[in-house]
C-alpha cells in the first residue's frame, strides 16, 4: 500500500479550465453542482455548511453510513444544530437492517438533485464515500463481460491463495484499479480480474469510457487536504470524542433493537469495534487503539480513491473562503 505521504496532495491541484470559461448551464445542457469530498475527519461537514450557506444551497450527503437511522455518533452525523443551519438530504433514510447500496443512493440522490435544481437551490454534495459520489456524477458501470467459467476459476484461486494474491495479480494488469481497492476486497478484485480476462482490457479503462456516456451534471469538486500528522491527530481526537459522546451506549442501543453484529452497517468501523468490546472479545483500551488505527487506514483508502480523480481541486479546510469564491464563480453568482 502506498505511504500516507504519497496519498496526501503535496500542492493544490487545479481544474483544467477556469470557472470563467465554463459554459452557462443552459448552454452546457447540464446543471451545475458543488462536491466537497475528502478523508474522514478532514472537516467536510463544516466546510459544506459554509459553502451551502454562501451560495444559498442545500446539502446532499454522500456518506454510506449516515443514511442509517439510530447510527449518529459513530458515523459523525451532522448535529441537529448543523442540520438546522442548512437543510440536509439523505441522512436517516433507512434502518440498519434495510438494504442500501450505491445504486439505491444514485436513484435517491438524483431525485433530490432534480428537486433542488427545480427550486433553484444549488446542490452541495458533501461526503467521503467515493463510490457514491462517482455513481451520482457518472452512473454505475455495468460491464456485460461475464464468463461463469472464468469467475468460478478465479473464486477457486482466491479460496486457495487468498484475495491478497489476486490483488497482486490485478496490480500487474490494472494498477489503477488495484491502487484503489483494499487487498482484502475480494468481490471487486475478482470482478476486475474477470473483466480483464474476458475483454483483454482493464476495468478502469472501460469505466473511463463510461464516464463520457453518462454525466448528467457539471460538477466543481473540492477536496479537503491536510498534512498527514494533522489528519491523524484529528482522527484520534474524533475517536475520543465519539467515546465521550456515548458511542458505547449507541451500540448497545442498536443491539437491543435487534440490529445484530452480522448486519453490514454494524460491521463498519466503530460499530464492529465497540460490539466486540461489549461482547468481551477485547477490552476498552484495545477497542480504542484498533478503532483509531483502522480509521487512519480507512482515511488512506479514501485518499487513494480521490487522488485518482484529477478533476478534484485540493485545498486545506481552513481556506473555506477560497472554496466559497470558487463555488460562486462556478455557479455564476459573483
Amino acid at each position: 500500500m502506498p505511504s500516507a505521504d504519497s496519498l496526501l496532495p503535496s500542492k493544490e491541484m487545479t481544474i483544467p479550465h477556469s470557472a470563467s470559461t465554463i459554459p452557462h448551464p443552459v448552454e452546457a445542457g447540464r446543471p451545475r453542482i458543488i462536491v466537497i469530498c475528502g478523508p474522514t475527519a478532514a472537516g467536510k461537514t463544516a466546510a459544506g455548511i459554509e459553502v451551502a450557506r454562501a451560495v444559498g444551497g442545500e446539502i446532499v450527503s454522500a456518506d454510506s453510513m449516515q443514511v442509517y437511522r439510530y447510527m449518529d455518533i459513530g458515523t459523525a452525523k451532522p448535529t441537529a444544530a448543523e442540520q438546522a443551519a442548512v437543510r440536509h438530504h439523505l441522512i436517516d433514510v433507512v434502518d440498519p437492517d434495510e438494504p442500501f447500496d450505491a445504486a439505491a443512493y444514485m436513484t435517491r440522490a438524483r431525485q433530490v438533485l432534480a428537486e433542488l435544481i427545480r427550486r433553484g437551490r444549488p446542490p452541495v454534495v458533501v461526503g467521503g464515500t467515493g463510490l457514491y459520489i462517482k455513481a451520482l456524477l457518472y452512473g454505475l458501470f455495468r460491464s456485460e463481460a461475464h464468463d461463469p467459467d472464468v469467475r468460478a476459476r478465479l473464486h477457486a484461486e482466491a479460496d486457495a491463495a487468498g484475495a491478497a494474491a489476486l490483488h497482486a495479480r490485478l496490480k500487474a494488469c490494472d494498477p489503477e484499479t488495484a491502487a484503489r481497492l483494499h487487498p482484502n476486497d475480494r468481490v471487486r478484485i475478482l470482478r476486475a480480474l474477470e473483466v480483464f480476462e474476458v475483454t483483454g482490457r482493464p476495468i478502469s479503462e472501460l469505466q473511463r469510457g463510461h464516464r463520457f456516456e453518462e454525466a448528467p451534471f457539471r460538477a466543481l469538486k473540492i477536496g479537503l487536504s491536510l498534512e498527514r500528522e494533522t489528519l491523524y491527530r484529528q482522527i484520534d481526537r474524533r475517536v475520543e470524542a465519539m467515546l465521550a459522546a456515548g458511542l458505547e451506549a449507541e451500540v448497545r442501543g442498536l443491539l437491543a433493537r435487534g440490529y445484530g453484529p452480522q448486519l453490514k452497517p454494524m460491521q463498519s468501523i466503530g460499530y464492529s469495534h465497540m460490539a466486540a468490546c461489549i461482547a468481551g472479545r477485547v477490552d476498552m483500551g484495545e477497542c480504542i487503539r484498533t478503532l483509531q488505527r483502522d480509521t487512519r487506514r480507512f482515511a488512506k483508502r479514501q485518499l487513494t480513491w480521490f487522488r485518482a480523480d484529477s478533476g478534484i481541486v485540493w485545498m486545506p479546510p481552513e481556506r473555506v473562503a477560497e472554496s466559497i469564491r470558487r463555488a460562486k464563480a462556478f455557479l455564476d453568482l459573483t
